[in-house]
């Protein structure tokens, strides 16, 4: 993925994370970029369009964009891209904080069964799961220096 998103260098990109899988992917691309300007984080909790059939995430976290996003080419990173949703609340927040020059999509799993027209412009990789079958990212920094895994999950698990 960084390899893919080196071209875009040129335009002095701000690159923002969706929390919290798409944190842990930015800043790995952040750094393997070496970009200069801090990275950025969404948490999109109250922008989503089921918040209140799903109601609130208990680990809200502020988003933080530090620096203007006007007119900048912006990289919007999250781990798993599969209905569209979270990517749509992403947009509605970033065009809150201003509007940018450019949005390119980078994810880490593409995965089927996307209900809106979203697609991701970097794709780490494509899987398909099963009905009721989820992917997870995961990090126990603890036991595995930081490396991140993913998990397919039937629902309930």
């Amino acid at each position: 993925m960084a390899q893919e998103l080196r071209p875009l260098l040129a335009r002095n990109p701000m690159m923002i994370g969706i929390h919290t899988g798409g944190v842990w992917v930015a800043q790995r691309l952040h750094d393997l970029l070496k970009l200069q300007e801090p990275l950025g984080t969404l948490d999109i909790s109250f922008y989503r369009d089921d918040f209140t059939r799903i109601g609130m995430n208990p680990e809200v976290k502020a988003s933080d964009l530090p620096v203007n996003i006007d007119n900048r080419h912006v990289i919007l990173v999250d781990d798993v891209l599969h209905t569209g949703r979270t990517i749509r609340a992403a947009m509605n927040e970033i065009f809150d904080y201003g509007r940018p020059a450019s949005v390119t999509l980078a994810v880490l799993i593409d995965r089927n069964g996307h209900e809106l027209p979203i697609h991701a412009d970097i794709v780490g990789h494509t899987m398909s799961l099963n009905k009721g079958q989820h992917v997870k990212l995961t990090s126990d920094s603890a036991t595995s220096e930081g490396a991140l895994e993913l998990k397919v999950q039937e629902a309930g698990e």
